[in-house]
């Protein structure tokens, strides 16, 4: 039993060859690897190599891979070093997304990663940091108006990609020069975006997790100021941006949600007119369906909430040149509110429990002994009387 559930690539169970250690962006679960015959359905390999950057490989050799296999694949020039991430059925659907077909050209998987091609990969990734620190001097020397965020070093070490972020475009044909004759290597240049810099870096949100752009997103979608303005999210900088310095990319999650529940609800200019006086707008629950109206435009005075449905009645009341009684209806039954099942219960009710339970138990045993002892004081009087 000890030997079935044997940890396999950092997972343990019946499902292992799906699972892998989180310790990768983008790590995808492979929820078909467990089918029989899910790695001989096609000989397209997903691998990952350092942080975002993925590839397809075809396995032309046959070579038997599970997720987390180390491999050496084909590059221009010589070879690199990645990790499987990804083998079966399930690699034809991710396809789709990069918008390739099997019969598409690949390049090859080598072998499974040598101990010689992991000693000359540690190599050449020991060398990036200082590589990258270099390199930024000499694009300030050369007064580019560019940030180099990351190097990275392709498996042989014979090919550096350095990842730089620009406003505008860029002529850096006499640093990609400068960088030959300085480290020896064929260069190449790969322009990022501020959010595609904070999911190589990674880090953890605001909701403390980690960042959407590290592990999941792989489509940057434009984010405009409107969706917090539908969300009515506060319009502070400090709080709207994220860690790239961009508006959080969460904005877009529920903003289709909020538009179509805000639809139910009227227009924010329209004044609400009643015997008691006239009714302006203060605030919105949109996902509740509720509207607070105010007596003054400014502040808050005599706050009264309703229901979207009650104020578009007003509103009807209004055009007919009728005024209500009052804002609110009191023939109207209050809406049903979700419930906080936390709120119902006190954490600490088990405490008060036990605390009883223990009286109880105290007080028991007392009156045990105390029965004892009295028949034992009745037994003696007894034996005296006897005598």
């Amino acid at each position: 039993m000890e030997k079935r559930y044997k940890e396999n690539n950092g997972c343990a169970g019946i499902c292992c060859k799906g699972c892998g250690k989180m310790d990768a962006p983008l790590n995808t679960f492979d929820w078909l690897a467990a089918v029989p015959g899910n790695e001989e359905y096609t000989d397209i390999v997903e691998v990952q190599f350092k942080n975002t950057r993925k590839g397809y490989y075809r396995n032309s050799n046959n070579i038997p891979l599970q997720k987390g296999d180390i491999v050496a694949v084909e590059a221009s020039p010589g070879h690199d070093i990645g990790k499987v991430t990804m083998t079966g059925r399930l690699v034809l659907l991710q396809l789709k997304k990069t918008r390739l077909t099997p019969e598409s050209e690949f390049k090859r998987i080598y072998r499974k990663a040598r101990p010689v091609d992991m000693e000359k990969f540690e190599e050449a990734k020991a060398r990036e940091h200082d590589t990258m620190i270099r390199s930024r001097q000499i694009a300030k020397d050369l007064n580019l108006d560019m940030k180099i965020g990351d190097v990275e070093y392709q498996g042989d070490g014979l090919k550096a990609i350095f990842y730089y972020i620009a406003d505008n475009r860029v002529d850096f044909r006499q640093l990609i020069k400068v960088l030959a004759d300085v480290f020896k290597v064929k260069i190449e240049m790969k322009q990022i975006g501020a959010r595609q810099e904070a999911g190589r870096i990674g880090g953890i949100g605001p909701c403390g997790r980690e960042l959407c752009c590290a592990t999941f997103t792989t489509n940057f979608v434009s984010v405009s100021t409107s969706a917090a303005r539908f969300q009515d999210v506060s319009l502070n900088p400090q709080k709207l941006a994220g860690q790239c310095a961009k508006l959080k990319c969460c904005l877009n999650y529920e903003v289709d949600a909020y538009v179509e529940a805000s639809k139910r609800l009227p227009q924010r200019d329209i004044e609400l007119e009643t015997k008691d006086g006239t009714y302006y707008f203060f605030k919105c629950d949109i996902m509740r369906g509720e509207i607070t109206y105010s007596t003054d435009k400014h502040i808050p005075a005599n706050l009264v909430t309703i229901t979207g449905r009650r104020a578009f009645a007003v509103i009807e009341m209004n055009k007919r040149g009728e005024r209500p009684d009052s804002l609110n209806n009191e023939t109207s039954q209050e809406s049903k509110r979700s419930v906080d099942l936390l709120e119902q219960e006190n954490i600490n009710r088990f405490d008060s429990v036990q605390r009883n339970n223990k009286k109880r138990r105290k007080g028991g045993g007392n009156r045990h002994d105390s029965k004892k002892g009295n028949g034992k004081r009745d037994k003696d009087k007894g034996a005296s009387a006897e005598g």
